[in-house]
């Protein structure tokens, strides 16, 4: 159909309201990891205890995007999203009056928890107001929401953490309060501005459902999601990107510091290409896929990944040649990384459970790849200590590969064939 003024209109509204929704997430997310030295002094923790901390947090919001997407798919995204959004709200809040280690740990889970019901939810949200052949390229600009919430939020975070002059009693929480604020005022946008649906809004529905019994219903069954094998392929295959990613976004100074001997600055400044340069990879990823593919999600993201492989392959000489050589390294690395990480997480789940059950496949794909983040750390710490850093990039290229020859398995599946194409089941 052809999309009239009060679609457009509309659309513009959901991407806006949805992009800030995770984009504010994140402010309450990644608060948590500029303040350790800060909670050491206060409380007389351990990186041991912190550890504990976020990994009670990674634990519930692996456990959320199973159960947020499945109810985002029965009761709707506003309102699960809008509850985890508070939920964080909350958290935070009084993460700013916790007075011990056991406190802040449930508080980290609670926040977690609220965390979890963002990507799900939003995502199926966005599947019912942009159609299949589209989703590739607005999903690649939708997904910058966590590359760009996640650097903000850390300097806002330090900013507030470090600055004096603004209510200085306060100290150390004012980076738990500030970003709940913040976050308070974007749960409350996305609450009054945000529809599920186009029929929800009064307008016509802009995607429609080859299958008429699954048409009828409300949610595409759960049997469905956990029965689709290209479903399963995305998953595992996020399972070790997201491994990858979180133990780049978290151990990558180190790894400068410590494995090439950079300073602190170098380490800090060269480690930043591997974000900014991930920008680019998720808008490529996206464009490829609807450009290049006709909208199909798997070669593109199996191609990025072989190419993911050759840069770890190279990753041992480009680091040898200098700071210039690594950052490059670094930034391809983002590149190749991103762009299947939000393209399989995004616009792949949203045609794999279509319209109907975008959030499922999405909270599913996502709760399976969040199970590699939750390993990550220990794996990196266990290997680095005992192996050493470039045992690690070996590693790391196994597991891209793997990755690529899982997607590639799925090279010619098409949109046609997701689920709205199966026959429906009840459970």
């Amino acid at each position: 159909m052809i999309l009239t003024k009060q679609h457009k209109i509309f659309r513009f509204r959901i991407f806006a309201v949805t992009w800030l929704a995770y984009f504010g997430f994140y402010f309450c997310r990644k608060n948590i990891s500029v303040l350790n030295t800060s909670l050491q002094t206060e409380f007389g923790t351990t990186n041991a205890d912190f550890a504990k901390i976020v990994g009670f947090y990674s634990i519930m919001y692996m456990l959320g995007q199973f159960l947020n997407g499945y109810l985002s798919d029965q009761k709707g995204p506003r309102l699960i999203v809008g509850i985890g959004l508070f939920l964080s709200v909350i958290a935070n809040f009084f993460m700013g009056l916790a007075g011990s280690v056991g406190v802040l740990i449930f508080l980290a889970g609670l926040n977690g928890f609220g965390q979890s019901s963002g990507w799900p939810g939003l995502v199926k949200t966005m599947s019912s107001w942009y159609r299949p052949n589209e989703r590739g390229i607005v999903m690649s600009w939708w997904t910058t929401c966590y590359v760009t919430g996640g650097f903000l939020a850390t300097l806002f975070a330090t900013w507030w953490l470090t600055n004096q002059s603004i209510l200085p009693s306060l100290d150390w929480k004012r980076a738990f309060w500030a970003p709940a604020i913040v976050l308070a005022i974007i749960a409350s946008v996305f609450v009054i501005f945000t529809r599920n649906t186009p029929a929800s809004a009064g307008l016509v529905p802009l995607v429609k459902h080859k299958n008429s019994e699954i048409a009828k219903d409300d949610t595409v069954p759960l049997k469905d999601i956990l029965t689709n094998s290209a479903i399963w392929i995305a998953a595992i295959m996020y399972f070790f990107i997201k491994f990858t990613r979180y133990t780049f976004l978290f151990w990558l100074p180190t790894y400068l510091e410590q494995g090439l001997g950079y300073s602190q600055k170098a380490a800090g400044y060269s480690s930043s290409a591997y974000e900014l340069v991930g920008f680019a990879g998720v808008i490529f990823a996206g464009y490829a896929s609807d450009k290049m593919f006709q909208s199909r999600r798997f070669p593109i993201g199996a191609l990025m990944l072989f190419g993911l492989t050759v840069v770890f392959a190279l990753q041992p000489f480009l680091s040898s040649q200098g700071l210039v050589f690594t950052t490059i390294s670094i930034g391809l690395i983002g590149f190749m990384t991103y762009g299947p990480d939000a393209l399989m997480s995004g616009a792949a789940a949203m045609d794999l459970g279509t319209e109907k059950g975008a959030a499922k496949a999405a909270g599913f794909i996502n709760g399976v790849g969040s199970m590699g983040q939750l390993i990550s750390p220990y794996v990196v710490a266990f290997i680095s200590e005992s192996y050493g850093w470039d045992f690690l990039f070996r590693g790391f290229l196994a597991v891209s590969f793997i990755s690529a020859v899982l997607l590639s398995t799925k090279w010619n599946y098409k949109k046609e064939e997701a689920i709205e194409a199966q026959p429906s089941y009840s459970l």
